[in-house]
């Protein structure tokens, strides 16, 4: 069984930093998943943050976090991370990861994702 936990979420204030962390199991890692964050804030619809491919370690992220969140992985432990900093008070939402287990090249498209974690609460305070 898939299991992916999220974990490193908080309360910051504006201009902290944060690194999330999503420990995946029960997965034969091969050259071809993609890994995503995801978030949804209240009232508002789920929104692809960041993914990473596999096969080339290729990073993708959505324009409102570029230049101040890095995705990476660790092969290794198996987890992949989600750096953020500069964080502002609209990064506030439940952060989610996701497995594409056969990556489909639509890095932020959520409905490529097949398996999902219980996501981990962000709180950025002004």
């Amino acid at each position: 069984e898939v299991q992916l936990v999220e974990s490193g979420g908080g309360s910051v204030q504006a201009g902290g930093s944060l690194r999330l962390s999503c420990a995946a199991s029960g997965f034969t890692f091969n050259n071809y998943y993609a890994i995503g964050w995801f978030r949804q804030a209240p009232g508002k619809e789920r929104e692809g943050v960041s993914c990473i491919s596999s096969s080339d370690g290729m990073t993708y992220y959505a324009d409102s976090v570029k230049g101040r969140f890095t995705i990476s992985n660790d092969n290794a432990k198996k987890t992949v991370y989600l750096q953020m900093n500069s964080l502002k008070p609209e990064d506030t939402a439940v952060y989610y990861c996701a497995l594409d287990e056969y990556y489909s090249g639509l890095p932020l498209s959520q409905n490529e994702y097949d398996y999902w974690g219980q996501g981990t609460q962000v709180t950025v305070s002004s």
